[in-house]
C-alpha cells in the first residue's frame, strides 16, 4: 500500500511538472523552479520529458523549454544562460567587452568575451563561440564589475582602445580616480603579476597616490625586470617603473 501511494505521489509530481512547464512555454528550467515538490521525483519527470524529446538538458539541474518555429525549434536566450551562470559564478566582462564597458571603444564583440577566478564555466549556458578567460585571482570577486574590468584592461596593455594612446592615458587615469577604485585595486594588489603592479604604480604615481603603496608596489618588483606597458609605454614615469622600450 506503502508503494503504491508512492508511485501515486510520483505520478501527481510529474503530472504537475509537466503542466508547469507546458503552461511556462519557451523558456529555461532549473530544480528551483519545483521547490514545492521532491526533488527525486522532480528529477525522474524531468529526465523523462528529455528522453521523449520535449526538453533539452543544457547543463547539470538546467533544461530548456524550446518553441517550435517555421525553421525549427528554438534556440535558447544566450544573456538568460549567462544569466543563470552569474548565479553561481563570478563573471567579468573581459577583452573588447571590458574596454567597451569602459569607454575605450564602441566595437562589439558578437559571442563576448568573459574572465572568471573559477576554473572552468559550462560552455552550453555561455555559449561555444565565447572567449572565456578562467581561473582570475579569488581576490576579484572583491572587485566590481568595473574594477574587474578595468584590470583586464591594464593586463592587455590597452590594447583594446580605440583612441589615442595620449587619451587612452587620461581615460584609465579617470577612471581609476573614481571614488575609491584605486585603493579597491591597490588592496588586491599583491594577487596580479608584477607588470600589472609596475603598471599601477605608474599610473598611481600619476594620480598621486599615497607614497606607503607606491613603496609597496616599487618593493614587490624585482629591479632588474622590465615590463610590457603596452599601450602606456609612453607615460612620463614609465620608465621608472621599469616598462620595457620606455624613453
Amino acid at each position: 500500500m506503502q508503494t503504491i501511494r508512492k508511485k501515486d505521489r510520483s505520478r501527481t509530481t510529474a503530472n504537475q511538472v509537466r503542466a508547469r512547464i507546458e503552461a511556462g512555454g519557451e523558456r529555461l528550467w532549473r530544480f528551483d523552479d519545483f521547490r514545492d515538490h521532491p526533488f527525486t521525483a522532480v528529477a525522474q519527470a524531468l529526465s523523462r520529458m528529455v528522453r521523449n524529446g520535449e526538453l533539452q538538458r543544457l547543463s547539470k539541474g538546467t533544461y530548456y523549454r524550446p518553441r517550435q518555429s517555421k525553421f525549427g525549434p528554438t534556440l535558447p536566450n544566450q544573456a538568460n544562460m549567462r544569466s543563470l551562470v552569474a548565479r553561481s559564478k563570478t563573471l567579468f566582462p573581459a577583452g573588447v567587452a571590458a574596454a567597451n564597458q569602459l569607454g575605450f571603444t564602441t566595437q562589439i564583440v558578437r559571442q563576448g568575451e568573459i574572465s572568471t577566478p573559477s576554473a572552468s564555466l559550462p560552455r552550453k549556458l555561455i555559449g561555444t563561440g565565447t572567449k572565456v578567460y578562467t581561473r582570475r585571482p579569488d581576490a576579484w570577486k572583491r572587485l566590481t564589475v568595473e574594477e574587474a574590468a578595468i584590470l583586464d584592461f591594464l593586463r592587455r596593455g590597452g590594447k583594446d582602445s580605440e583612441l589615442a594612446p595620449e587619451e587612452t592615458v587620461r581615460r584609465i587615469i579617470d577612471l581609476l580616480s573614481k571614488a575609491d577604485t584605486y585603493a579597491h585595486l591597490t588592496r588586491i594588489i599583491d594577487s596580479e603579476p608584477p607588470r600589472i603592479r609596475a603598471l599601477l604604480g605608474a599610473l598611481g604615481e600619476q594620480l598621486g597616490a599615497k607614497r606607503g603603496m607606491l613603496d609597496h608596489l616599487r618593493k614587490s618588483l624585482n629591479p632588474s625586470s622590465r615590463f610590457d606597458f603596452g599601450i602606456f609605454t609612453d607615460m612620463p614615469n614609465a620608465k621608472a617603473w621599469q616598462a620595457k622600450g620606455a624613453h
